[in-house]
């Protein structure tokens, strides 16, 4: 009886021996397991390039034209121009738009007012003012003048000196004095058709560097 219990005691101590060696053993696999799932299922972020590393970002300063040089020094100007708008201030100074005559003749060319051909631009510039001898449409050419002017394409054979600047600037972009500045020659109802238009559209007057005067026209 004494050596029945001896061997059971024996046999229960290679079972919990073995027990324990197969314990063990499940969980340095379990652990293996795990650590190879690690390694294999772990992601290597990508390298994303910076915006713009290729190609341009729409919107970019350097996909826009280069702003105009906006002024309001007259001495600035070549002395050609500096003639040429004196010399349009005194007509319409002058209230006589008979007086525009003598500055086309002197001109070498027929400036553009319109953008259909027009045999007699004095004429034409009448019958587009609201009163008969012609005073309002001499009234926007002086206010037009006396605006600030951008230069176009410097340095460029199509350099040309305009008024208003306003022509050639984004309304978008107006400073509030600007904007009153603007509303000296259009209503803020015409502003706002011009925003919605999406560019200036009232009168502007534009000079070649050779004091040429070239047009003088409303639209777009």
């Amino acid at each position: 009886m004494f050596a029945n219990t001896s061997f059971i005691r024996f046999a229960q101590s290679l079972l919990i021996f073995a027990s324990a060696t197969f314990l063990f053993a499940c969980v340095d696999r379990a652990h293996a397991a795990r650590t190879v799932e690690t390694e294999s299922f772990s992601v290597k972020p990508e390298s994303v390039p910076p915006s713009g590393a290729e190609g341009t970002i729409p919107g970019n300063a350097n996909d826009a034209e280069a702003p105009p040089r906006i002024s309001y020094d007259m001495t600035l100007l070549p002395q050609a121009v500096q003639q040429t708008h004196a010399a349009l201030r005194s007509a319409a100074r002058n209230g006589n738009l008979a007086a525009l005559t003598a500055v086309i003749a002197a001109n070498g060319k027929v400036p553009v007012v319109a953008f259909d051909e027009v045999d007699d631009p004095v004429s034409y510039l009448r019958d587009l003012s609201g009163d008969e001898e012609g005073q309002e449409i001499l009234a926007i050419l002086l206010e037009v003048l006396e605006a600030g002017y951008a230069q176009i394409d410097a340095g460029t054979d199509a350099e040309i000196y305009v008024w208003p600047y306003f022509a050639n600037v984004r309304l978008d972009t107006l400073t509030p004095q600007q904007r009153v500045e603007l509303f000296t020659l259009v209503t803020a109802g015409d502003y706002e058709d011009m925003k919605a238009f999406g560019a200036y559209n009232f009168f502007r007057l534009g000079i070649s560097p050779d004091g040429v005067w070239q047009f003088f026209l409303a639209g777009d």
